[in-house]
């Protein structure tokens, strides 16, 4: 009879994982939603400052690739390093 017991516990724990799983997508759903806006005023803000001479788009990657790299606290000397060993690996990067 215990068996049948673990055997019920089990069923309803799949159906809460499913009922868990529904959840988080719909919430995650609903928060992509409200970003849509956000995302356009972030392309609208790069094409902006491309248009007015401001910055290139390679000026703002790299801008975005260095406060990301801030955020992640990373390790400046370590990434130095790696990208002299990629570089030595597959050459200098032509860049005409």
């Amino acid at each position: 009879m215990s068996a049948e017991l673990k055997l019920v516990n089990e069923e309803s724990e799949e159906v809460t994982k499913e009922a868990r799983a529904i959840s988080y997508l719909k919430s995650m759903i609903a928060i992509e939603k409200a970003m849509e806006p956000f995302k356009e005023q972030k392309k609208d803000l790069r094409k902006n400052y491309m248009e007015n001479g401001w910055l290139t788009r390679q000026d703002i990657w790299n801008a975005v690739k260095a406060f990301r790299l801030y955020e992640q606290d990373a390790d400046m000397d370590d990434l130095n390093d790696m990208f002299e060993t990629v570089e030595q690996q597959f050459g200098e990067k032509d860049n005409a």
